[in-house]
């Protein structure tokens, strides 16, 4: 067994399987991707990591009653982002922002995780070909997936309250199947809390000229052989320890850092193209 403990869920015992997965170099590498990108660099309060927001999509959908396999296929469902997560859409110009689900099965395969799922019972296409009602929905609907990032990144970028959001969680519940709010209150409030984090946080200049500079020089770099498009499976510390062996790359991280040019950059610089996220929630 083993006692995940997190600030919007509580402490939760899983069994052996979850611990063996936390063990795989692949999961452990999630602890070194930043859940929204380069922003740290410009906003050190907003440093959570994918491995954060795994952990509490699985524990989220084991407190909603979702069945072990799909606690699990919670806890991998990013395991393919690239370093700075999204960074690497806007370097692949993929504008649906879905890099990390295309390259899916290829990261997992690559991983023990195939091995530590057949040791347990599981065959890792149950999770590749598996429909997970909890974990994922269409946009605007309410997922596990898209709650815990809500909550999640709405705490770190300043919007909501660790209190607000724990007292949210008490009126989510299942209802046919899917998720939905018994308390129409909290049904506002969670729909006002996603049109802000969009606004505030995902649309902020500051946070598109980080993300947006840091995609500019990783595409750069790798045009010019400097790196290698595996390099975008490093960590984020790993891959800003290579570009900065290189005069030119130490020289661009400390600009960002710095904020140089972002007043121009926002004016006429080429902005990530960011998607377009929706949530409505539904009264119970």
């Amino acid at each position: 067994m083993i006692q995940l403990n997190d600030f919007l869920y509580g402490k939760m015992d899983f069994p052996q399987v979850f611990a063996d997965l936390l063990n795989t170099d692949a999961l452990k590498r999630l602890a070194g991707v930043h859940q929204s990108g380069a922003i740290f660099l410009v906003n050190p309060d907003i440093c959570h990591s994918r491995q954060e927001h795994a952990i509490g999509v699985t524990m989220l959908i084991k407190k909603l009653g979702g069945s072990e396999l799909e606690q699990i296929a919670g806890l991998l469902h990013d395991i393919s982002h690239t370093a700075f997560s999204h960074v690497g859409d806007y370097v692949f110009d993929n504008v649906d922002e879905d890099y990390h689900e295309q390259v899916f099965a290829e990261v997992i395969y690559r991983s023990e995780i195939p091995d530590v799922l057949l040791k347990y019972g599981y065959d890792v296409k149950e999770i590749i070909f598996g429909t997970f009602n909890i974990l994922e929905q269409p946009m605007p609907l309410l997922c596990a997936d898209r709650l815990d990032y809500t909550l999640r990144d709405s705490i770190h970028g300043g919007i909501i309250s660790r209190q607000s959001a724990r007292s949210f969680l008490s009126s989510v519940v299942m209802n046919n199947g899917k998720i939905a709010i018994n308390d129409d209150q909290q049904v506002a409030w969670i729909n006002e809390v996603f049109e802000k984090l969009n606004n505030e946080v995902f649309k902020l200049p500051l946070h598109l000229y980080a993300n947006g500079k840091m995609a500019e020089l990783i595409k750069k770099f790798l045009n010019k052989g400097l790196l290698k498009e595996s390099d975008m499976f490093k960590t984020d510390t790993l891959l800003l320890n290579k570009i900065r062996t290189n005069y030119e790359g130490y020289e661009a991280i400390k600009c960002i850092k710095q904020l140089k040019g972002f007043a121009e950059y926002i004016r006429h610089g080429s902005l990530p193209k960011i998607k377009t996220r929706t949530l409505r929630a539904m009264l119970a």
